[in-house]
């Protein structure tokens, strides 16, 4: 059996995977989950939370786990377990990128939307520009468009501000590090905060060992979760 480590993307928390875990582990997986600083139940101020926050957080887990893991991210979480892979590539057996941000080496957040023509994001920002909130009239559009009127609703309720600094950190991986670790990219097709050509576009330019293409929105762990589960168990095969 497989350990999974699932990293959350913006605005959310590890509430996320809340359906996604019991599933993997009823199949006898191990499961690791948590909130990423200032995100969730997790108190640092999104003012002050760095990059450097994001992965250290990662690499402290991988740092307790025996045996190498296969790592999710989504969304933003696809740049934070860029970075950590560089650091940790020995404890990794294999990336996942859940319809998650891919970037390139000195690439940041802002850059990537720039180089992929992707939409900002309608913000809230705050007074002083170090986070923001998502408009949450917008949200249900973007995130979770297939979802049930409950999962979404009670979803939107649980967002929470973002720290814009990680936004704006560039990655720094090497072919030695992150390149030398497995990747599979799993892109949805109605994603309308990572448009699938967009998804296309970066597992083109940092190529995968697999692509699983799923017929739903930005937030398959809500909309289908069953699906997702099972292109997660097949990986660890």
């Amino acid at each position: 059996m497989s350990t999974y480590v699932l990293v959350h993307g913006s605005f959310t928390g590890e509430w996320c995977w809340e359906k996604i875990v019991p599933l993997l582990q009823d199949s006898g997986h191990r499961v690791v989950t948590f909130d990423l600083p200032g995100h969730g139940k997790d108190q640092a101020s999104p003012s002050k939370v760095t990059l450097k926050d994001y992965t250290g957080r990662v690499c402290s887990v991988l740092d307790n786990e025996p045996e190498k893991v296969i790592l999710v991210g989504h969304s933003f979480g696809g740049i934070v377990i860029t970075q950590a892979a560089e650091y940790r590539s020995e404890k990794i057996q294999l990336l996942v990128y859940l319809t998650a941000s891919m970037p390139e080496n000195g690439q940041n957040l802002i850059q990537l939307g720039e180089k992929y023509k992707l939409s900002p994001l309608p913000l809230i920002m705050s007074e002083d520009k170090t986070y923001a909130q998502l408009d949450s009239s917008a949200a249900k559009d973007l995130f979770y468009g297939e979802c049930s009127e409950k999962d979404a609703s009670e979803s939107i309720e649980k967002l929470c501000p973002e720290p814009l600094f990680p936004y704006i950190t560039p990655v720094h991986i090497t072919n030695d590090n992150f390149g030398r670790i497995p990747r599979v990219y799993i892109a949805t097709l109605k994603d309308k905060a990572l448009p699938i050509e967009a998804q296309r576009a970066m597992y083109t330019n940092t190529p995968c060992r697999r692509v699983i293409t799923m017929d739903t929105d930005h937030s398959p762990f809500f909309s289908q979760p069953e699906v997702l589960v099972s292109h997660l168990k097949n990986l660890a095969m």
